[in-house]
Protein backbone atom coordinates (compact mmCIF):
# COMPACT_ATOMS: atom_id res chain seq x y z
CA UNK A 1 0.00 0.00 0.00
CA UNK A 2 1.21 3.48 -0.71
CA UNK A 3 0.95 6.54 1.52
CA UNK A 4 -2.25 7.69 -0.19
CA UNK A 5 -4.23 4.61 0.93
CA UNK A 6 -6.63 5.29 3.80
CA UNK A 7 -7.51 2.47 6.21
CA UNK A 8 -10.13 2.76 8.92
CA UNK A 9 -11.43 0.28 11.49
CA UNK A 10 -15.00 0.70 12.73
CA UNK A 11 -16.84 -1.23 15.42
CA UNK A 12 -20.43 -1.70 14.29
CA UNK A 13 -22.05 -2.78 17.55
CA UNK A 14 -25.51 -3.01 15.96
CA UNK A 15 -24.21 -5.66 13.53
CA UNK A 16 -21.79 -7.24 16.06
CA UNK A 17 -18.78 -6.86 13.83
CA UNK A 18 -15.61 -4.94 13.19
CA UNK A 19 -14.95 -3.64 9.70
CA UNK A 20 -11.71 -2.47 8.14
CA UNK A 21 -12.23 -0.23 5.15
CA UNK A 22 -9.59 0.66 2.58
CA UNK A 23 -10.39 3.89 0.76
CA UNK A 24 -14.03 3.51 1.78
CA UNK A 25 -14.40 -0.15 0.71
CA UNK A 26 -14.87 -2.88 3.32
CA UNK A 27 -11.80 -5.06 2.86
CA UNK A 28 -12.12 -7.24 5.96
CA UNK A 29 -14.52 -7.88 8.80
CA UNK A 30 -14.72 -9.90 12.00
CA UNK A 31 -18.07 -11.01 13.40
CA UNK A 32 -18.75 -11.88 17.02
CA UNK A 33 -21.44 -12.66 19.58
CA UNK A 34 -21.55 -11.41 23.16
CA UNK A 35 -22.57 -14.02 25.72
CA UNK A 36 -22.42 -12.59 29.23
CA UNK A 37 -18.90 -11.25 29.71
CA UNK A 38 -17.54 -13.32 26.82
CA UNK A 39 -16.95 -12.23 23.23
CA UNK A 40 -17.18 -15.16 20.83
CA UNK A 41 -15.45 -14.48 17.51
CA UNK A 42 -17.37 -16.50 14.94
CA UNK A 43 -16.09 -15.41 11.54
CA UNK A 44 -13.30 -13.33 10.00
CA UNK A 45 -13.22 -12.52 6.29
CA UNK A 46 -10.82 -10.66 4.04
CA UNK A 47 -12.07 -10.01 0.52
CA UNK A 48 -9.94 -11.90 -2.02
CA UNK A 49 -8.76 -8.71 -3.75
CA UNK A 50 -7.55 -7.34 -0.39
CA UNK A 51 -5.65 -10.39 0.87
CA UNK A 52 -1.93 -10.29 1.60
CA UNK A 53 -2.00 -6.78 3.09
CA UNK A 54 -2.26 -7.72 6.77
CA UNK A 55 -5.77 -6.32 7.08
CA UNK A 56 -7.21 -9.20 9.11
CA UNK A 57 -4.34 -8.96 11.60
CA UNK A 58 -4.93 -5.23 12.12
CA UNK A 59 -8.64 -5.84 12.50
CA UNK A 60 -8.30 -8.70 15.00
CA UNK A 61 -5.71 -6.78 17.04
CA UNK A 62 -8.16 -3.88 17.40
CA UNK A 63 -11.02 -6.22 18.32
CA UNK A 64 -8.91 -7.98 20.97
CA UNK A 65 -7.69 -4.65 22.35
CA UNK A 66 -11.33 -3.58 22.69
CA UNK A 67 -12.22 -6.88 24.39
CA UNK A 68 -9.43 -6.24 26.90
CA UNK A 69 -10.63 -2.66 27.49
CA UNK A 70 -14.19 -3.96 28.05
CA UNK A 71 -12.92 -6.67 30.48
CA UNK A 72 -14.30 -9.44 28.26
CA UNK A 73 -13.02 -12.96 27.85
CA UNK A 74 -12.61 -14.28 24.32
CA UNK A 75 -13.64 -17.51 22.61
CA UNK A 76 -12.01 -17.80 19.17
CA UNK A 77 -14.40 -20.04 17.23
CA UNK A 78 -12.96 -18.54 14.07
CA UNK A 79 -9.71 -20.23 13.02
CA UNK A 80 -8.07 -16.92 12.15
CA UNK A 81 -8.64 -15.39 15.59
CA UNK A 82 -7.40 -18.60 17.24
CA UNK A 83 -4.26 -18.58 15.08
CA UNK A 84 -3.70 -14.86 15.75
CA UNK A 85 -3.79 -15.44 19.52
CA UNK A 86 -1.43 -18.41 19.17
CA UNK A 87 1.02 -16.20 17.27
CA UNK A 88 0.60 -13.22 19.64
CA UNK A 89 0.80 -14.64 23.18
CA UNK A 90 0.24 -11.17 24.67
CA UNK A 91 -3.47 -11.85 24.01
CA UNK A 92 -3.57 -15.37 25.55
CA UNK A 93 -4.77 -13.98 28.89
CA UNK A 94 -8.04 -13.00 27.19
CA UNK A 95 -9.01 -16.60 26.43
CA UNK A 96 -12.05 -17.85 28.32
CA UNK A 97 -11.56 -20.99 30.39
CA UNK A 98 -11.65 -24.01 28.11
CA UNK A 99 -11.26 -21.93 24.94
Amino acid sequence: MDDSTHEQIDHDRARSRYELTVDGVVGAYAEYEIIGDTQVFTHTVTLPAMRGRGLAGKLVRRALDDARADARRVVPQCWYVAQFIDQHPEYADLLAAGA
